[in-house]
């Protein structure tokens, strides 16, 4: 009876394309975002900030980035934690060789750096694709780690191999390190990461993502009806490696503040990222915050009820959260292989027809 499109009547073709034509949606968008600017920063702390949004928006982020390449345009990477790494580097090297370049541009060109590191790998994108495809970016995941691990330049030759944030202020306020208070981390990666997504819901739904989804669909169609597989394809490494690229900055800057690459962005970081647009659901913006929510936020529900609830050990709670968690993936995956963006769909469809019969 409440999400009902009665009564809204579209006078204009922009009216009815809009992101959000049912006034419902759009209410509920702006309750959320309210909420999460206005109320959440004068309640988060420490544990909040760094065990589950901050970590939630950066692999949302990552996410959103693999997504526009495996769930819009229909090419398989494994390489999300290696193009992460160099998003973490660029943004490293560029605050040492101009500190006082505003941290936004600072993001954006390690964006830009990472774009095109991503389409120099996304080649052979025009001769490959599926199962051959994620081979050639796994080799880039071993092969850009193990260049970050042995090239000193890139970690300022420190002799333990990782490299350290260093303090950076936005208009006067301390983003990172631990001066920075969890509030302003996480009020800064909001709003990267809802700029972003924002940005991404349009593209998608322009020229451009009708290019993507149309090689995705049947690749040599699209190339009869006049579309460039080259440029549709390069397009698409490029802004897929340009998110995944910030999101590996904010990942290293904000959230964990120093990183070794060969931990923090091995082969299970791609898969992580991988599983939270399998869960989320393939070619959906929303879906990879729902995924990125279940991966975020299922290990600690489930380790707080073992270790504090059942009273396990922490080994034993962390091999049980992993068995768990597989089968909790098997399961959505059975049951509604979309992912969860599709659940929420059925969810809106239903509600506009109750409480009358299907």
């Amino acid at each position: 009876m409440f999400y009902r499109e009665s009564g809204q009547l579209k006078s204009s073709y922009i009216a009815d394309q809009a992101m959000f034509p049912i006034a419902q949606d759009r209410w509920f968008v702006f309750g959320v975002l309210a909420l999460a600017f206005l109320v959440a920063p004068f309640f988060i702390n420490e544990y909040w900030a760094n065990a589950i949004l901050l970590p939630f928006l950066v692999y949302a982020l990552a996410a959103l980035g693999l997504n526009i390449l495996t769930g819009y345009c229909g090419q398989v990477s494994l390489g999300t934690g290696a193009f992460m790494a160099v998003g973490a580097y660029a943004s490293f090297k560029l605050v040492g060789f101009f500190p006082e370049v505003n941290f936004l541009i600072v993001l954006a060109l390690s964006g830009v750096v990472t774009a095109a590191v991503g389409m120099i790998f996304g080649l052979p994108s025009l001769r490959i694709k599926g199962f051959y495809l994620a081979v050639a970016t796994l080799a880039a995941q071993f092969f850009l780690i193990w260049v970050f691990n042995k090239v000193g330049w890139f970690y300022d030759y420190n002799l333990t191999g990782m490299i350290t944030v260093r303090p950076i202020d936005f208009f006067g306020v301390r983003i990172t390190g631990p001066e920075a208070t969890p509030a302003a981390k996480y009020l800064f990666t909001l709003t990267v990461v809802c700029i972003l997504a924002l940005s991404a819901k349009n593209i998608v739904r322009g020229r451009i993502g009708r290019e993507w989804m149309a090689i995705r669909d049947m690749d040599i169609a699209a190339e009869l009806i006049g579309i460039r597989p080259l440029r549709a394809k390069l397009s698409a490494f490029a802004v897929s490696s340009f998110y995944i690229g910030v999101a590996g900055a904010l990942y290293f800057s904000i959230y964990l503040g120093a990183v070794e690459p060969v931990e923090a962005f091995d082969i299970n970081q791609s898969f992580y990222v991988l599983f939270i647009i399998i869960i989320g659901g393939l070619g959906s913006v929303l879906g990879v915050f729902l995924g990125s929510a279940f991966i975020v936020l299922i290990p600690i529900l489930l380790k707080n009820i073992m270790v504090g609830g059942m009273g396990f050990d922490s080994g034993m709670a962390g091999h049980v959260e992993i068995l768990l968690m597989g089968m909790l993936i098997i399961f959505f995956l059975i049951v509604e292989p979309h992912g969860l963006a599709r659940l929420w769909q059925i969810a809106k469809e239903k509600l506009r027809l109750w409480p009358f019969p299907h």
